[in-house]
C-alpha cells in the first residue's frame, strides 16, 4: 500500500469513528429528550375551571381505590401485593389510585400516638408512591378516617381523652383545639415526608394527584353543618399553606344539606341530610380545588330493584355534574361506587351494569369538555387477597367482563385526553379534531 492508499485508508477510518461518534451522540441526545418528555408529562396535576389538566391538556380520570396499600408495603411476604395491584391496574389503562396515608393507633399504625410514628410503616408509604410512579399510576392520598377502620377520628379522641381533655363525642374531632393540633401535626408530617426510594419530597412530587382531608367526613351532632364546615374551611387553607401546589380535595360523600333545600329531594335517603355535610356550601370552600362524590345504591336507598338503583345512579351523577358546573366551577370525581357481593340480588351481571351506568353518564360531561373529572372504582384487588375483601372487590382476572368495561373506558378517556387543548400553544390541528370527537360514537 502506496502512501496515497495509506492517507485514504486513514481518512475513511477516522470518518467511520467520527460517524459512530455522532450515531452514538445523536443516540444519548434522543435518549435524553425521550427521558425529559416524559419527566415533562410527569408533572403537576392541575385544574383550569371544571377540567383537571396536565401540561395545558384535558385529564379525564379512570381510577380506582385501593386503600390497605401502605399496611401490605410493611411487609415482604404482602409488599408484591401492591406491584400486582399497579401492574393489573395499567394493564387496563387505569390512571389514579386512592389510597390511605394513615393508620392511627392500630396494628401496624403509621402514626403510634400524636406525632409519633413508626419508620418502617412511613418507609412503606414511600414504596407505595415510588411504585405507583413505576406503573404511571397517580395517587389521591387521604389524612384520616370518618370510621373506625384504621383508627379515625375516634383514635383522635381517645388520645385526646388519655392526655387529660375534656372530650364528650367523637366530633369533638372537628372542634377542639388540641385534636386539630394533631391533626395539622399528621398533615404536616406527610407533606414534608422525603420519600427515601425517590428521595422526593410528598408535597414536590407529580406522583400524587391530591390530598384528601378525610374519608367521608360526617359530624351527626351537628346537623346544621356549621361545625364541619368550621373544619374544612380551616383545613383546607392549612394544607394549602404548606403545599400550594398540589389540589385539595375533602372526601365528601356528596349528600346535600341545609344550605340547599331545594336539593334535598335527590338525596338517597331522608338520613343523609342529618350527618353534617353539605355539598353546595363545603365545596365553597377557599382552598378546595374539586368535589368529591361516592355512590351506593345497594346500600343508601331502600328500593332494591336494579332498574330503581339504576335510575338513582344516572340522577346523583347528573345532579353533581350540574352543580360542579352551574355552581362549584370545578370538576367532581365520582371518587366511589360500586356493589357488594353481600347484596342478596348481587349478580355479575347487575355489577357490570352499574359500573357501565357510571362510567357512561360521566361521559356524557367528557364528551362536551364538561365538570365529570373522573370515577374511582371501589375497589380493586390482586389474587389472594380474599381476607381483606368488603364484598365490593373486583379481581380482575377472575371478572374479565368487568376488566373490559373498565379497559374500554380507559380507551376513550385516553383518546379525549390525548387530544390538545383549545388553546394548544403550537397552533396545531389536533383541536379541530378533539371538537369533531366530542359527540363521536368512538368517545
Amino acid at each position: 500500500m502506496n502512501y496515497y492508499q495509506k492517507k485514504m485508508e486513514l481518512k475513511r477510518k477516522g470518518l467511520g469513528i467520527i460517524s459512530l461518534c455522532n450515531k452514538l451522540s445523536h443516540d444519548l441526545l434522543l435518549a435524553r429528550m425521550i427521558d425529559e418528555m416524559e419527566e415533562d408529562a410527569w408533572s403537576m396535576v392541575q385544574k383550569n375551571g371544571n377540567q383537571f389538566t396536565i401540561n395545558g391538556q384535558p385529564f379525564y380520570v379512570n381510577g380506582f381505590n385501593t386503600y390497605w396499600l401502605m399496611v401490605f408495603a410493611v411487609d415482604a411476604s404482602t409488599r408484591g401485593k401492591v406491584t400486582e395491584v399497579f401492574q393489573q391496574a395499567s394493564a387496563v389503562g387505569l390512571s389514579v389510585c386512592r389510597t390511605w396515608a394513615f393508620n392511627d393507633g392500630q396494628w401496624r399504625a403509621l402514626q403510634k400516638s400524636p406525632s409519633l410514628y413508626d419508620e418502617d410503616v412511613f418507609k412503606a408509604l414511600d414504596f407505595v408512591v415510588s411504585e405507583a410512579k413505576k406503573y404511571k399510576i397517580r395517587l389521591i392520598l387521604s389524612f384520616v378516617n370518618n370510621w373506625e377502620a384504621y383508627g379515625g377520628k375516634s383514635q383522635y379522641v381517645k388520645w385526646g381523652k388519655a392526655a387529660g381533655l375534656n372530650l364528650t363525642s367523637d366530633d369533638d374531632f372537628f372542634s377542639h383545639p388540641t385534636i386539630k393540633s394533631y391533626y395539622k401535626s399528621h398533615v404536616n408530617t406527610v407533606l414534608n415526608r422525603m420519600n427515601t426510594v425517590t428521595n422526593i419530597t410528598y408535597k414536590d412530587d407529580p406522583t400524587i394527584f391530591a390530598w384528601e382531608l378525610m374519608n367521608e367526613p360526617r359530624c351527626e351532632s351537628d346537623p346544621s353543618g356549621d361545625k364541619l364546615q368550621n373544619w374544612i374551611e380551616e383545613m383546607a387553607v392549612f394544607v394549602k399553606s404548606i403545599d400550594p401546589k398540589h389540589l385539595v380535595e375533602i372526601g365528601l360523600e356528596g349528600f346535600y344539606g341545609p344550605s340547599t333545600p331545594n336539593k334535598l329531594q335527590n338525596n338517597p335517603n331522608t338520613y343523609a341530610q342529618q350527618v353534617g355535610t353539605d355539598f353546595i356550601r363545603n365545596h365553597q370552600v377557599l382552598g378546595v380545588d374539586f368535589a368529591s362524590v361516592h355512590i351506593y345504591p345497594d346500600s343508601w336507598i331502600s328500593q332494591p330493584t336494579a332498574e330503581a338503583q339504576v335510575a338513582f345512579t344516572k340522577s346523583w351523577i347528573q345532579s353533581h355534574i350540574d352543580d360542579a358546573e352551574n355552581f362549584l366551577g370545578m370538576p367532581v370525581v365520582f371518587s366511589e361506587f360500586g356493589v357488594s357481593t353481600k347484596d342478596p340480588n348481587y349478580t355479575i351481571t347487575f355489577r357490570n351494569t352499574l359500573i357501565s351506568t357510571v362510567y357512561n353518564t360521566v361521559l356524557n360531561s367528557t364528551k362536551r369538555g364538561g365538570g365529570g373529572g373522573g370515577t374511582l372504582l371501589w375497589q380493586l384487588f390482586p389474587e389472594g387477597t380474599d381476607y381483606m375483601d368488603d364484598g365490593y372487590a373486583v379481581v380482575l382476572s377472575k371478572s374479565p367482563s368487568t376488566s373490559n368495561i373498565i379497559s374500554i373506558q380507559s380507551n376513550r378517556l385516553n383518546t379525549f385526553n390525548s387530544l390538545c387543548s383549545w388553546n394548544c400553544r403550537w397552533g396545531c390541528k389536533k383541536k379541530h379534531l378533539l371538537h369533531n370527537s366530542l359527540y363521536h360514537d368512538e368517545l
